[in-house]
């Protein structure tokens, strides 16, 4: 299998963007949830979607221990790849190169440095402060964690052509450029999974806001969208029409239900099932809701013409199902 992480080392999730706290990062999604069609034009939830198929794929091919940001600062430790031709970098320059935050690094430093696979040493331009090196295990972990990370690459771009993947990579770059680092990774500037992540970070970032006044989150959004369009439906289908898993789907209705949105009813044909069903407040409340993602989605695609704005819900709606 190669080298990875010992057990002590702290694991980030593979699929958590660096600008996105675990608890609004979208849960795993399973072979079985389905794309609806009211929610192929929301350009938000088809970014939310696709970063959840990057952890469901991260799941699958990445052996225990191997985290993305770990991999990314070996690669900033190599002296070939930085700016200032030095092998050593501080944890704040490794940050900004990784495009994850100062926490987040000072997570990934102390799990390299406990697996033996960076050290500390004098910082050459501040010998007050410490930076860190690869160490020859470091290098090693790097060639052996390649593989896993080109398999990631692989399976969240199934279905999408060589010529697609550079399209899209290009798309969700336009959409990011004016908040990346200015020396951030070059092979970060291509990573479709990084990619999807950043641009889920914004768009997450500016709705969340905007949606503020009605105690709204974006997920709780897309579900009411989604029983304005298919009507009383139970937990379980809206899981699948949503794309998470059951106890987060559990956790959404009822924080909607504490706000007199929706509430659960048992069906008239079977009293053993509930149905969600949407109250008079929240369609009336839907419209204002819509009205206002639709200026937040506005406002970050500004720099795409129309045509590419629909190339990417279409590319984006691939990638969710994988055809």
């Amino acid at each position: 299998m190669g080298t990875v992480l010992p057990p002590s080392v702290p694991s980030t999730s593979p699929s958590t963007s660096p600008s996105t706290s675990p608890a609004t990062s979208p849960p795993a999604v399973g072979t079985d949830f389905v794309l609806m069609p009211a929610l192929r034009e929301l350009t938000g939830h088809l970014l939310w979607r696709a970063v959840a198929r990057r952890r469901t794929v991260a799941a699958e091919v990445l052996p225990a221990g191997l985290d993305v940001h770990a991999y990314a600062a070996l690669l900033a430790l190599d002296c070939a790849g930085n700016p200032n031709g030095s092998s050593s970098r501080t944890q704040q320059q490794l940050a900004r190169a990784t495009g994850v935050s100062r926490t987040t690094m000072a997570s990934v430093a102390s799990g390299l440095a406990a697996g033996g696979l960076v050290e500390r040493v004098r910082n050459p331009t501040d010998r007050r402060s410490y930076a860190l090196v690869r160490t020859p295990s470091g290098t090693r972990a790097v060639t052996d964690w390649d593989v896993h990370l080109r398999r990631l690459g692989a399976g969240l771009a199934t279905g999408l052509s060589a010529d697609e993947q550079t399209e899209l990579s290009s798309l969700l770059h336009e959409l990011v450029s004016d908040e990346l680092p200015t020396d951030l990774l070059p092979e970060l500037h291509h990573t479709l999974g990084f990619l999807v992540g950043r641009a889920h970070a914004r768009m997450h970032r500016e709705l969340l806001e905007a949606l503020t006044p009605w105690s709204l989150e974006p997920r709780h959004f897309g579900l009411l969208s989604i029983l304005d369009a298919a009507g009383p439906i139970t937990q379980a289908e809206l899981s699948r029409y949503i794309g998470v898993s059951g106890p987060t789907v559990v956790q959404m209705v009822d924080d909607l239900q504490g706000l007199g949105l929706i509430e659960r009813r048992r069906a008239p044909e079977d009293r053993r099932i509930h149905l969600l069903h949407m109250l008079t407040r929240a369609q009336q409340l839907l419209p204002k809701a819509a009205a206002v993602a639709h200026e937040v989605e506005g406002a970050v695609l500004a720099d795409l013409t129309a045509q590419q704005q629909r190339r990417l819900r279409h590319l984006l709606a691939r990638l969710v199902t994988g055809a």
